[in-house]
């Protein structure tokens, strides 16, 4: 079935030279836009192969794929659809440079290393990690880094391991994720000859959700293009409304400033809105026009009247919970939605373990989109280890419970000395705890900290019966210092804390007398009922972009939490957006009057709605 595009989606997809802008509300169908871009651009006789697609996720990729192949058929294939960092790794592939990438746990491993070297102790691999991150995504080099923060000491600190960093990879043939930007743009900017052929390839090339780009994306697409060339396009599709990506080094700035940056660009707007009712593109709307830096549009739509927005003042976390399963089983048992058609939405990840709580107490199917388990999240998994060691060591629970809290946080304890202790207690008949006790240990570290580890557990063995097991999860957090040892790898993000997380899992352990019962509960989440993708859908804000669903459920309207006390107000706002415009048919807002244990105060943004 071909789809009829609006007068607005034509005069987009029509557009064949020069650079254009294409401002498209939530719900607009931008990607069906740009794959009817994309087709008139090969029915006027432009070659598949000169057209060049860019996204910032593989999904997005995927689905521009999926929404040309009806277009193009058989053409489809030879359009060049991938995501930035993807082309950039190709193009250096491509032009004959030897590297290997750095990412994930090794690029920790490898910063941690050079923390050591450098004998800095108290800034966490994270921090390190986020700064030169958004260092390099605003193309600022070290010795630039260093003049920039002179006379602060923690980021001379940082200044110290990102040039210790760039050294070491050089010498190493390594890469980051980032270096594939900066090292492609740089390549572009030097070599004129490479420049001219790779705008000879691709005359035509088409960005989606420019609103996320970060200036070393901005000034490598301003290599790329060559606007000299009359027969040549730069065609992108943003929403300013939709940025909410700064933490990663996206800027506003680069949509809101585009016919600064690209002169003579001619701008379309896609302003009507397929996903959502009139009452939900009315609350986007109020919310949305308290904001001073952006781009005007109306939210139009032709979809009928449905139902008000509702929102649900809960007495605290708890309350908040119970009030929206309640919701819910009216949604699926009166109103007739399936499970798989609702999402609940927060602007942090701690926020779900309510959530995660109320669903399954009351037997209702739900999975985390693009994310884990509250109770499976590692630094809350690790904390339930150390309980199900201290709670029966003289099981096999109890012995692979040890093994994997022994070197958490690390205690240096490597193989060989696990399979020594493995072989002493076998001799002996004895579990793995029991062993570590009696077992001869020569090395001196290895003795101090075994000697250190069997002080903290052992007295929580003996007393287990006496200590509820909130008092022992904060126990452990003290004696292990546990927080600072799950802050080191933390890289800073908007939507998720390890310490939130942890905090969390204590407050969750008040409602139990003892460690058997609590973990039996936490146990069940390993059944297939909270990994049900038929079920309810819990996420982030951030991974619910792009997403849509009939009913939508935004928890934690509370100040601190959204706005997130942190963050820029105009973007917290625009988060607050996102979440929203994803609702279709229903939308619900809820916030605790009291959080923690605390008063809180609901979030401004509910008055801004300005909901009748």
């Amino acid at each position: 079935m071909v789809i009829r595009l609006n007068d607005q989606q034509k005069a987009a997809s029509d557009f064949t030279h020069g650079i254009a802008c294409v401002i498209a509300v939530p719900g607009a169908g931008k990607t069906l836009t740009m794959s009817h871009r994309i087709g008139n651009l090969v029915k006027k006789g432009v070659p598949p192969e000169s057209i060049l697609g860019l996204t910032f996720t593989r999904n997005a990729a995927l689905a521009m794929r999926k929404k040309l192949q009806p277009v193009l058929n058989d053409k489809a294939s030879r359009v060049t659809l991938s995501t930035i960092h993807s082309f950039s790794l190709n193009l250096l592939k491509n032009e004959g440079r030897s590297f290997e990438l750095l990412i994930g746990s090794e690029q920790i491993k490898f910063i941690k290393k050079i923390l050591k070297k450098l004998k800095i102790r108290n800034i966490p691999s994270g921090m390190v990690l986020r700064e030169i991150g958004l260092a390099k995504n605003n193309l600022i080099t070290t010795e630039e880094f260093k003049d920039l923060y002179n006379g602060d000491d923690t980021l001379m600190k940082i200044y110290d391991v990102y040039h210790a960093y760039e050294k070491d990879k050089h010498t190493k043939l390594l890469m980051d994720f980032n270096d594939l930007l900066v090292e492609t743009l740089t390549l572009l900017k030097k070599d004129k000859e490479v420049k001219k052929k790779y705008q000879n390839t691709y005359k035509h090339t088409l960005v989606d959700e420019f609103q996320d780009t970060n200036p070393a994306q901005l000034h490598l697409l301003k290599e790329l293009i060559d606007t000299s060339n009359e027969d040549s396009s730069f065609w992108v599709c943003a929403d300013d409304w939709q940025s909410i990506f700064s933490f990663t080094g996206a800027s506003v700035g680069n949509i809101l400033n585009f016919n600064k940056n690209f002169k003579n660009s001619k701008q379309f707007i896609l302003n009507m809105n397929y996903r959502s009712t009139p009452q939900v593109l009315e609350v986007c709307q109020n919310l949305i026009s308290h904001n001073t830096k952006k781009i005007e549009k109306t939210l139009r739509t032709n979809n009928p009247s449905g139902d008000n927005v509702v929102i649900i003042e809960a007495s605290n976390e708890e309350d908040e919970g119970i009030q929206i399963i309640n919701e819910i089983k009216d949604l699926t048992e009166v109103a007739g939605h399936q499970h798989k058609e609702i999402a609940v939405l927060y602007r942090a990840n701690n926020l779900s373990r309510v959530i995660e709580d109320s669903l399954k107490q009351n037997k209702i199917p739900y999975h985390i989109e693009n994310g884990t388990s509250f109770y499976e999240r590692t630094e809350v998994k690790v904390l339930l280890n150390y309980l199900r060691l201290i709670n029966d060591n003289d099981s096999d629970d109890g012995n692979d419970a040890l093994k994997n809290v022994i070197n958490i946080p690390n205690r240096y304890i490597g193989r060989r000395f696990m399979t020594d202790l493995e072989q002493f207690a076998e001799k002996r008949n004895a579990n793995l705890y029991q062993g570590l006790k009696s077992m001869p240990v020569d090395v001196p570290y290895l003795r101090k900290y075994v000697k250190e580890f069997i002080s903290i557990i052992d007295p929580l063995i003996k007393n287990k019966d006496q200590i509820e097991p909130s008092e022992m999860v904060h126990i452990l957090r003290e004696g292990l210092d546990y927080d600072r040892f799950i802050a080191e790898d933390d890289i800073p993000s908007p939507d998720d804390s390890k310490i939130e997380n942890v905090n969390q899992l204590q407050i969750a352990a008040n409602k139990y007398t003892n460690i058997n019962s609590l973990l039996n509960y936490t146990d069940s989440f390993k059944e297939e009922q909270s990994k049900d993708k038929n079920g309810v859908s819990l996420m982030t804000i951030h991974k619910s972009k792009g997403l849509e669903f009939p009913v939508v459920f935004v928890i934690g309207w509370m100040e601190g939490v959204l706005p997130n006390k942190q963050g820029d107000i105009e973007e917290e706002r625009r988060i607050g957006f996102v979440a929203m415009s994803r609702a279709m048919q229903k939308l619900y807002l809820s916030y605790p009057r009291n959080y923690q244990g605390r008063s809180i105060n609901p979030s401004r943004f509910l008055d801004e709605i300005n909901l009748n």
